[in-house]
């Protein structure tokens, strides 16, 4: 058996991204595990998608045996990376090629840092990528709800974000601890990203909250909800995520869909109320 590797740039071409989504439907049939998000394929194809993929063909057969994604969501040269190879062609090194070449491409890029996922539950994956060096750091899980007509809240207004930098800095101070440069960065990729959408929340004329969305196919994602620390309790997270359910039906998404950290049980809590359930769970590890 011959494996030719070869490392690809975003976008990918039409056919590429079609040998990539059938093997990732192999695997999902296989193992109950949904690899797309994973791999982060529906960005694959767009330019504004900063990433690249290791391809891994048999060539005898000249088919896609195997094939690790790295991204670099928020364009600060920190890459998530994730590695899938079709079910009859495990265990025969495929996986070490794989992540050989992205840990090289990783160096040609320049990057300063990486995360490497794991679907909880994945044949191999954690004793694999334990045996590479890396070490479990977190786990998030991925909640989903359908999209729906909502009526919304009269008390909290959810209206798109306007230059409101210095309310938006201090809701992201007081809920992520995030530097004022970090925040001037996040909604930054935030306003400027296709398919992204910044909201403000108000209650009594005051900036209390935020959250953006993003549309990927027929699925919205909901990302960066927060609520400022002092007006917790008072249904604002849920109005946005009603916000949001109803935003997602209007512009034709039939899913809603949302990450948190496994142990954020305040958050979870919120989401479960608002409708949301664990669709699956990723793991992040990082190098040694």
């Amino acid at each position: 058996m011959n494996i030719s590797v070869m490392t690809v740039s975003f976008p990918l071409d039409g056919e590429t991204l079609k040998e990539v989504t059938l093997l990732c439907e192999e695997a999902t049939v296989h193992d109950y595990r949904v690899y797309e998000t994973a791999l982060g394929v529906p960005m694959a194809g767009s330019f504004e998608t900063k990433g690249f993929m290791v391809l891994a063909y048999e060539d005898d057969k000249d088919v896609l045996v195997g094939v690790a994604s790295a991204v670099d969501l928020m364009g600060l040269h920190t890459y998530e990376w994730s590695l899938v190879v079709t079910p009859t062609y495990r265990q025969k090194g495929i996986g070490t090629t794989l992540v050989e070449a992205l840990q090289a491409g990783l160096q040609e890029r320049g990057a300063e840092g990486q995360l490497a996922v794991v679907i909880d539950g994945s044949p191999f994956g954690h004793t694999f990528i334990e045996n590479k060096g890396f070490t479990y750091s977190f786990s998030e899980a991925t909640l989903e709800t359908r999209a729906e007509s909502v009526k919304l809240s009269k008390d909290v207004e959810i209206t798109p974000y306007a230059g409101e930098q210095a309310e938006l800095i201090a809701i992201y101070s007081e809920a992520f601890g995030d530097l004022p440069e970090e925040s001037e960065e996040l909604i930054a990729f935030n306003t400027s990203t296709n398919g992204r959408k910044l909201w403000l929340a108000r209650k009594d004329g005051e900036v209390v909250g935020t959250v953006t969305t993003a549309q990927e196919n027929e699925i919205q994602w909901v990302t960066a909800l927060a609520v400022h620390p002092n007006c917790e309790g008072q249904g604002i997270g849920t109005a946005m995520l009603s916000f949001s359910k109803d935003y997602a039906s209007k512009i034709g998404a039939k899913f809603v869909m949302l990450d948190v950290e496994i142990d954020n049980g305040k958050a979870l809590s919120v989401y479960e109320k608002a409708g949301f359930m664990k669709a699956q769970q990723i793991d992040y590890y990082v190098k040694h």
